[in-house]
């Protein structure tokens, strides 16, 4: 016992935790009879507390058919039973073919004369298995039992038979508690695991788990186990010191919550500001390139610029100063405001450089915390101090800080360079210019100045906005955030501004998203048509008509490239960085780039038809790109893909890819009618012939819902697509039985999730905005208004203080979760607005 004491704290630190154990024997004393046992109640809650923590899981693996299981526990909360040694679970229960079915009312019917022939043997019939326990049998009988038992066992040699204390049980599925604790680690995305037993068939749980778990025997005799108590009183007593230092240890990683953070931005990057005015991500030049600012993924050891007051008295608040991406912070004892310099109407034409602007105004000592940390924290620099300034010298270009007035302290930390200061406070602000692409310290255009010129370059693009009647402020919000995304040289629009922000939380769920996916920047530029502007539509469209004069062939076009229009190169992961909340790896470059995704075509031509049908002029080189999306469809929408969702699994036909590849073929004919003056006959064929097999293999009869691919039978929320694009009637019965499936198994707590199917990763994902929003659009479509009405209320609610959203959002805990600010959830909130907007104020 004080041997497995001395492993609890590692256990508690651990970023996700799995904690499993058998009933009977662990949590329970062993008893006459199933029937008898009665769970120790202290052991109990203290696992189904362990469960209802954040980034930890509870498990029960028991031989006992799941019903008799779920008797003993008058509350479960999140705690998960699997009975059957891990074939049953809730929801989980694969029916037994004819062949199982005969063999398993065999083994019962003799198992029931041998207990006639042998009194005290009890019989214990399962939905997969007989299980005879012989505690009771007469000691002299037992020898001739037991024959009669492993006779028994001779005549079914396709059944497997599983020794047990004072039981055998005959199973006919392939079923042990090793493959579901194997399945429970891979889906919980556990690094460490402990699994509790005593029994002979823990044995393959123990088996199962690796050298930095822990494997718990309970009792005597010979074990795999690396640690061994006597009873379940131990164990109640090692369950309760366990949820104790785990709550101490979640209490400690101290992390601002993902959706709290601001941005700045001037069309070339996006830094990400705390609520305490901390410049916590910051990747420079581009929003691709290396960070020199890395807090937000491993603490101030990585990198940060940050403000804030010596004693503060209360909580910063934070908030943008008007239509604008000029960001204010205040305390009673200080106000920050912060800015890129956009005040020379186009900033990105400034080749190679940005300018930060911090302007503090000190009413109580202020003190400044300045570390950049090069090329993700790999590259050493110095710092040097400057008259009026600091320099960052031994960097590939010119950095500095002018900050005249300030006295600055250098020193040098194991991190890095560390420069400090404390500023008294004064009646004029102090203003801090971070200068990146030049060494001057001298002094620049007047803050004023550059601060309106920058206000209006926001704000007067905002205004040209035609916002609707629902939720304007939050559109606008929406709107300005994905301009900030767009890397205005060239036309990009980032999927998002950070890497490895994970779902989950503590998880290996971690990606790199600044870059551009062909498919995520369309769908962005045609939400921003819906408001009006056709600018960003078109520059995304000159964008990918030159990146179509460098790919070998259009049907070839890769599924992410960088804001540049180049190819991805390989995925890396970053070791020496923790990741935010201990969730690593933290990767740059995204593998995904490597897949082939056949959805690719449909958002292009749609978009070029989207423009075409606003009345914007279509160039010969969009019509080009039109043909060329539709004539790569015809060439390749038979094959299988690896589906919007990037599963890192073999290739797939995904009913969402197909229906993009119809949408593809059908409005590239409607562009050629608008461009030429008639469609084009054979892609309409086609289009149809695409949808009508697709409407064939993607509907499962039994699922009552069209389904993740084709000929499958699991349910994914991208095929609400098929309505959002036209594909089919949304009041088609087949899709609003769809909408109700997806409502039932994959709707928690208002947010829809992508799947539960196995995509090959590990960990468990939370809602996915962009999911949600198409569930409320569908709702739209089909009348259900009200609801639709009431699931967008709850959408609003996930924004952050700022108005801005991250990719997930985790129902159970209350968390943001995933890349930030994600591009797809802020087109989700503002085709929501649109939709909802037009449906008359007396609809039901």
């Amino acid at each position: 016992m004080i041997e497995l004491q001395s492993l609890i704290p590692a256990l508690a630190a651990s970023p996700v935790l799995l904690v499993a154990s058998d009933f009977d024997g662990t949590l329970a004393e062993l008893a006459e009879t199933p029937d008898a046992a009665a769970a120790n109640m202290i052991a109990v809650n203290a696992l189904i507390d362990l469960a209802e923590l954040p980034q930890t899981f509870g498990a029960i693996v028991s031989g006992r058919a799941l019903a008799d299981l779920a008797l003993k526990f008058p509350r479960l909360g999140r705690l998960k039973l699997f009975g059957s040694h891990g074939s049953e679970s809730s929801g989980r229960a694969p029916p037994l073919s004819p062949e199982q079915e005969r063999a398993l009312l065999t083994l019962i019917a003799q198992a029931r004369a041998l207990a006639e022939r042998y009194p005290g043997t009890l019989v214990e019939s399962k939905p997969y298995s007989v299980a005879l326990h012989y505690r009771s049998v007469d000691r002299s009988q037992l020898p001739r039992l037991l024959q009669a038992i492993q006779a028994l066992g001779q005549r079914f040699p396709s059944v497997r038979q599983m020794p047990g204390i004072e039981l055998a049980e005959f199973i006919v599925v392939d079923a042990d508690k090793g493959d579901c604790v194997k399945w429970l680690r891979l889906h919980c995305g556990a690094q460490k695991t402990v699994f509790i037993g005593d029994d002979f068939t823990d044995e393959n749980a123990f088996a199962a788990l690796g050298p930095g778990d822990v494997c718990v025997k309970v009792g005597h005799g010979d074990s795999a186990a690396n640690l061994r108590v006597d009873s379940p009183t131990q164990v109640a007593i090692f369950l309760e010191e366990l949820l104790t230092a785990r709550r101490a240890a979640l209490a400690a990683r101290v992390a601002v919550p993902i959706q709290r953070h601001a941005i700045l931005a001037d069309q070339r990057t996006v830094a990400l500001v705390s609520p305490d005015a901390g410049i916590d991500w910051l990747c420079l030049p581009r929003l691709d390139s290396p960070a020199a600012f890395g807090a937000l993924l491993g603490g101030d050891s990585q990198g940060t610029f940050r403000v804030s007051p010596v004693q503060p008295s209360a909580p910063a608040r934070q908030s943008y100063v008007g239509d604008s991406l000029i960001l204010r912070t205040s305390w009673p004892e200080a106000d920050v405001t912060d800015y890129f310099d956009c005040g020379e109407g186009r900033p990105f034409q400034r080749a190679g450089r940005t300018d930060l602007i911090r302007v503090i105004a000190v009413r109580s000592p202020v003190k400044l915390v300045f570390s950049p940390r090069m090329d993700y924290a790999r590259s050493s620099v110095t710092l040097v101090e400057r008259d009026h300034g600091l320099e960052v010298l031994d960097w590939v270009d010119p950095l500095s800080l002018f900050s005249p007035d300030v006295e600055w302290k250098l020193e040098t930390t194991p991190a890095g360079p560390l420069a400090t200061a404390t500023l008294p406070a004064r009646e004029r602000p102090y203003v801090l210019e971070l200068r990146y692409g030049i060494a001057s310290f001298r002094p620049g255009t007047e803050e004023s100045v550059r601060r309106t010129r920058t206000a209006t370059y926001w704000s007067a693009w905002a205004a040209s906005l035609r916002l609707p009647s629902v939720a304007p402020e939050a559109v606008k919000r929406s709107a300005l955030t994905l301009r900030a995304l767009m890397y205005g040289p060239s036309g990009a629009i980032a999927a998002a501004a950070t890497t490895s922000l994970p779902a989950p939380i503590g998880g290996e769920r971690n990606w790199d998203y600044r870059y551009c996916w062909p498919r995520d920047a369309c769908l962005a530029s045609q939400a921003l048509l819906r408001l009006g502007n056709t600018g960003m539509p078109m520059k995304m469209l000159d964008w990918l008509c030159a990146l179509l004069d460098q790919v070998a062939s259009p049907e070839r076009l890769r599924p992410i490239y960088s804001l540049s229009g180049r190819e991805l190169g390989s995925e890396a992961t970053l070791p020496h960085i923790p990741g935010y909340l201990s969730s690593a790896p933290v990767r740059i470059g995204n593998a995904a780039a490597h897949q082939v995704q056949l959805d690719v075509f449909g958002p292009i031509v749609d978009t070029v038809a989207k423009v075409a049908e606003s009345g914007a002029p279509v160039t010969p080189e969009y019509w080009r790109l039109a043909e060329a999306m539709a004539e790569a469809v015809v060439q390749r929408w038979a094959e299988p893909d690896h589906g919007i969702w990037e599963v890192r699994t073999s290739k797939r036909f995904h009913t969402h890819s197909r229906v993009m590849c119809w949408l593809a073929l059908h409005r590239a004919s409607t562009v050629a009618e608008l461009v030429l003056g008639s469609r084009r006959a054979a892609w309409d064929e086609l289009a149809e012939k695409v949808r009508q097999e697709t409407l064939a293999r993607a509907w499962n009869a039994e699922r009552r819902a069209f389904v993740a691919h084709l000929d499958g039978t699991e349910l994914d929320a991208a095929v609400l697509a098929m309505a959002l694009f036209g594909f089919i009637d949304p009041h088609d019965e087949r899709f609003i039985a769809t909408v109700s499936a997806i409502q039932r198994d994959l709707v928690e707590g208002q947010v829809v999730k992508r799947y539960l199917y196995d995509d090959g990763l590990p960990g468990v994902e939370g809602g996915f905005l962009l999911c949600t929003a198409w569930l409320i659009e569908c709702l739209a479509l089909m009348g259900k208004h009200e609801s639709a009405r009431a699931m967008f209320e709850t959408y609003l609610s996930l924004q952050g203080p700022t108005g801005l959203m991250a990719e997930q959002w985790d129902p159970v805990h209350g968390i943001a979760m995933g890349n930030f600010p994600q591009a797809y959830s802020h087109v989700g909130l503002i085709n929501c607005a649109c939709a909802l907007a037009q449906i008359p104020a007396n609809a039901g």
